[in-house]
Formats: C-alpha cells, structure tokens, sequence
C-alpha cells in the first residue's frame, strides 16, 4: 500500500470492490473466508484542506460536509446517507486530515461486491490513516459499524486494503493471516447481478449473527467447532446457523485446495454447495437468487455458481470455464479479475 504522499497538490485515493468467492458468513465468527479484490473499485480526488471534509460523488446524489474531529454520534447522522461511511471511518482516525475533492466508483451500489468498503478504505487513504493493510482494515471496520449500526466483519475492508494481482486471499479472521491463493488462467469469475437490490442494514445480517453468537455460547467457538457438536444444541435455527458455518469453513480449504490442483469440477461443487447451505441453513438466499444460480449451474461451461455477498439480494458469482458468459438475457454481469488492493498516490 503506497503511502500518502506529504504535499498541498490533487491526492488520489483508490480501493477495489472485492467478490468473495467462497467462505460466507463466517468472518464475524472468526472463520475463513476466500475472497479477491476486483479491478471495479472507488476513487477519490482531492486537495487537502484544514479540518473539514467537503466531497461530491459523480455516481450518487448530495453533498458530504462535516467538521473534524467528528463524533460517532454525528458520523451516523450525516446526509446524505452514503457520506456516513466518509464519516464513520473519519471517527477513528487521530488528527485525521481534511479534503475537499470528488468520489466515484465502478462498484455497482447494492451488489453484494462492497461499495461501501471500497469508499471506507479510500476514505481512510484520504484522511491520512497510517498503518499496514490490516491495521487500515480495521480501523474502517470499525468505522463501517458507527455509520451503519451493523456488527460486520472485517473481510470486506480487509479484502479491499490487501488485494494482490492475481490471487484470492484466504483470510483466517481469527488470527486475520492471509494466504494468497493463485487464480488460475484457465478459468474466469463471473459476477451475476440478479437485479434484486440489497441492503444490508435492513435485512437480517444482525439476527443471523445472533444466532451465531447463541450457538457458540452452547458448544464453543464455531471456527474449532466439527458438525459433531451441533446435535448439542436443542433450537434447530440456531443448529442450523451453526451447520452452515462449520460447514462452510471446511469448503473455503476444500476449494482453494481444488483451485490450486487445477481441479474445476471439484472447485465448483465446493461454489454449489455452499449455496446450498446459504439457502437451506442460513436462509439468507431469495427465491430471485435461487432460479439464478441454478440457471447459471446448468449452464455449459460453468463449473459451480453461488451468492455471494450477505445474501438477501445482490450478485451470484460463477466458475466458468475461460470466456464462457453464462449471463441470462436482461442481466448486468462483470468479469472480474483479482486485482491489487488500496493505494494513494499524489
């Protein structure tokens, strides 16, 4: 990560999106998780300024204005809306910088591949935060919970903060080590947008944790946690929250373990399962994603095909054979490339 440079002139501030190829849910349990950051991210241009932060966006409407420092408080009541992610990320940096610049993204809003991480990393590029990738991601975690109210995990910011060219990042979120895992040649990750707007702080993203914290209260932490231990618990929502994590875990090995054999057959039961399990388990899936992903499985040169993102809406990302487009007619799709993570150049 490029250092912001000590002058008065333009300072750019770039982060990736990322698409989380599989490991869902499971960050805020302290799982694993095998997302990549993507060539579409967030861009900020601007010029220092002394203590307050004044930015325009290109892509959504409204002015972002507020002083520094800035207090949890007022960083969650900011408008417009969007701006909060500015502002949250601003109360966690000491002596933050002041900016007055403009931001646009080629994230697509609401599609599960974290536009809003994107604008809190670049954010915390702008504001002057120091610190290695890690260090930055969390800061912007916690900056992310003060402008939304939702207890996220950390992968989205850490994804956009450590993104590496050419490789997905195997994220053990206990001990926050990363393994960069090759994305090979042959294949290609397609990202579906379904069409069905999400929004995370108004699905069930926080009663989904809840059950999480509730089943590791009865049989321990989910990360050390086998599927023997879930008949212990006597709700079957809760078992099945529980289920699907300690299930999930051992995909995001068993397919990073497949991708790096060259085994695509195996990598994509990996994606369908996981689907799978995020609909029958952790019921975060729509009846909108469902007929989607079992369009693109049985599609011809598709490997395997899932949500990806916290569910409830969004995108679906497929394992497709190189330049096959499983794209059903009518939808928005990308095919994205791993891509580096945040830099600020100036």
């Amino acid at each position: 990560m490029h250092q912001r440079a000590d002058t008065l002139g333009t300072v750019r501030a770039w982060a990736p999106g990322r698409v989380n190829l599989i490991g869902e849910h499971t960050d805020y349990t302290g799982g694993l998780v095998l997302p990549m950051a993507i060539h579409l991210g967030t861009e900020i241009v601007a010029t220092p300024t002394e203590g307050r932060v004044t930015l325009d966006s290109v892509d959504e409407p409204g002015e972002v204005r507020f002083g520094l420092p800035i207090d949890d408080r007022h960083a969650a009541a900011i408008e417009p809306s969007w701006g909060r992610h500015v502002a949250g990320v601003a109360t966690q940096i000491t002596g933050a910088t002041g900016f007055t610049g403009v931001v646009r993204s080629t994230v697509p809003l609401g599609s599960g591949l974290s536009s809003s991480a994107a604008l809190e990393v670049a954010s915390a590029l702008m504001l002057g935060a120091q610190g290695t990738p890690t260090e930055i991601a969390q800061l912007c975690q916690a900056g992310s919970r003060v402008a939304t109210g939702v207890p996220c995990g950390i992968m989205d910011q850490l994804a956009s903060a450590a993104g590496q060219l050419g490789h997905a990042l195997r994220i053990d979120c206990s001990t926050l080590e990363i393994t960069p895992i090759v994305v090979p040649d042959e294949v290609d990750i397609m990202v579906v947008h379904s069409g069905q707007h999400r929004e995370l702080a108004n699905s069930a993203y926080s009663q989904r944790r809840a059950q999480c914290e509730a089943a590791a209260a009865i049989i321990g932490p989910l990360r050390q946690a086998s599927l023997r231990d879930v008949p212990a618990i006597d709700d079957p929502i809760v078992a099945a929250r529980a289920r699907h994590v300690i299930t999930e875990n051992l995909r995001v090995d068993e397919f990073a373990t497949a991708l790096a054999a060259r085994d695509f057959d195996a990598a994509g039961r990996c994606l369908n399962n996981s689907h799978a399990s995020l609909r029958n388990d952790f019921a975060v899936s729509t009846d909108v994603l469902d007929s989607l992903v079992a369009a693109l499985q049985s599609t011809s040169g598709v490997f395997g095909a899932r949500l990806t993102g916290a569910g409830f809406g969004g995108c679906v990302v497929a394992l497709c054979a190189r330049g096959v487009d499983p794209t059903p007619n009518g939808l928005q799709s990308w095919r994205v490339t791993a891509g580096p993570g945040a830099s600020i150049d100036g």
